[in-house]
């Protein structure tokens, strides 16, 4: 990473506070997530979690698994598609969507002639065909870009998406319980993390990592969780 880089990806994280406050303003609290995309006007740079790589923790995961998959997996709050097409290499038919318009179209620009399929949907309003549909859920850091009754609203919906006998893999910064933290985004505590047990799903492996961002070590969690058949 370039220091011209460097310095536009800072630029970028300052603002998402005040993209995200004007968002709120105008009662539209996920609106800005198509805004930091808009204004980034093609330069990944400018979307702050944006690195045209596969996450480290789906990376490695991928890797432990050593497998060929198969089935239907959706990726939620997909951006520009690097973890998507990353589950597609290891055989899922991988539906991927996002929130964001521009996000999807720039998406499918990158990778042309990619078999996922990139829709524009809410996950907060999921097609009803989706409903408990997909052999594996994934989301990496869309719980934690959401707060308050947006993030209350997403648990109950991410679970729905997952077929009997599914799994849920979910990857996001992770915070210490009683903690508090200015955001976006907003780290999970553990107990946050594990709130689909309240759901009815089963928790399978519960694992902690850290990732370098800038000149800091940044907690991270993975957890897995299935759906009894």
């Amino acid at each position: 990473m370039g220091e011209e880089f460097a310095s536009r990806r800072r630029r970028a994280r300052e603002s998402t506070g005040s993209i995200h406050a004007e968002a709120e303003a105008r009662g539209e609290p996920l609106a800005w997530f198509d805004e930091v995309y808009r204004r980034a006007d093609g330069d990944t740079a400018m979307v702050p979690w944006a690195d045209e790589e596969t996450h480290p923790g789906l990376a490695e995961w991928i890797a432990r698994s050593g497998m060929i998959h198969e089935g239907r997996a959706l990726d939620i709050g997909c951006g520009l598609g690097d973890n998507a097409e990353a589950l597609s290499a290891t055989g899922y038919d991988v539906t991927a969507f996002d929130v964001s318009p521009v996000a999807i179209e720039w998406a499918r620009k990158r990778f042309p002639h990619s078999s996922v399929e990139y829709v524009v949907a809410s996950l907060l309003d999921p097609p009803p065909e989706w409903l408990g549909k997909f052999d594996l859920v994934h989301e990496t850091y869309t719980l934690q870009a959401l707060k308050g009754v947006q993030r209350e609203a997403a648990y109950p919906a991410i679970a729905s998406l997952i077929a009997p006998g599914g799994s849920l893999l979910v990857i996001g910064r992770v915070r210490d319980e009683g903690t508090d933290v200015a955001g976006p985004p907003w780290p999970l505590t553990k107990s946050e993390f594990m709130q689909f047990e309240n759901l009815g799903l089963t928790p399978r492996a519960y694992q902690s990592f850290t990732l370098v961002d800038g000149e800091h070590g940044v907690a991270h969690a993975r957890v897995m969780f299935e759906r009894p058949d």
